[in-house]
């Protein structure tokens, strides 16, 4: 069954448009991936899906079970179970990480009645310092920390979809393993969909995606498995038109 239907996307930041006539599904349950170069529209992808203001859609739906979200605030996405791990995770002062994830089970009308433990035993598969989760979010943490951190916010209350843009930037190859094994159990044992942005296949091994898809220039060029990455990693883009020194200069 689909969860996430987007349908002849166009989306512009400001007066450029990025996206343009983007068509994707992701079943309940199902992992993809989202592979392109930098400045493809991977990012604005995850954005506008998500629900950030500054990202205009031009034209073209998005649908969680059919219903149309376009209209919808970032937080009623979240209550719906979007959750997103971005590329990177902002200082949160005077927060607490136990703090933080107690309101979020409020939020969504959850039982906040073992969170404490939920907690706990999420950083412990996630290899997470303890200490950590009585600390202000976020602060004086080093990358690979913030990325596992944000993995268990997301972890630790129930979601339909998790976004992952760019999970893989930053962690070393144990952390990673961390990363991806506790995302990977989430989709086995509670159905969560995965949309992962990546540039390496490495990511999408450690997980196992169902799907590969290419984004160049604002559209979806190429659909394929995990074959589909392991060639983008030795031969790049250019099958597509797209130069290495062109990288980083497509919006």
């Amino acid at each position: 069954m689909a969860l996430l239907t987007i349908t002849d996307l166009h989306v512009s930041v400001g007066a450029k448009q990025v996206l343009q006539g983007i068509d994707l599904q992701v079943d309940a349950g199902e992992v993809v991936a989202v592979m392109g170069p930098n400045g493809s529209g991977k990012s604005t992808l995850v954005s506008t899906i998500m629900g950030r203001p500054t990202y205009t859609v031009d034209q073209g739906s998005i649908a969680i079970e059919d219903q149309d979200i376009a209209a919808w605030s970032t937080d009623r996405r979240a209550r719906r179970g979007l959750a997103l791990i971005s590329q990177s995770q902002p200082e949160i002062p005077g927060v607490r990480v136990d703090e933080l994830i107690t309101s979020m089970y409020r939020f969504r009308d959850l039982d906040t009645g073992k969170v404490t433990e939920r907690i706990v035993a999420e950083a412990n598969d996630l290899a997470l310092d303890q200490s950590l989760l009585n600390r202000w979010v976020n602060v004086d943490l080093s990358g690979g920390e913030r990325k596992k951190l944000e993995t268990l916010l997301v972890s630790a209350v129930p979601q339909a979809l998790v976004i992952g843009d760019e999970i893989d930037s930053g962690l070393d190859i144990d952390a990673l393993r961390d990363v991806a094994r506790r995302l990977r159990r989430l989709n086995d044992e509670q159905g969560t969909a995965l949309l992962l942005i990546t540039h390496y296949p490495r990511l999408l091994r450690e997980i196992r995606a169902d799907r590969v898809v290419v984004l160049v220039r604002g559209k979806m060029v190429a659909e394929g498995g995990m074959d589909l990455a392991v060639e983008l990693e030795k031969t790049g883009y250019q099958r597509f038109g797209v130069e290495a020194a062109e990288y980083g200069t497509l919006g």
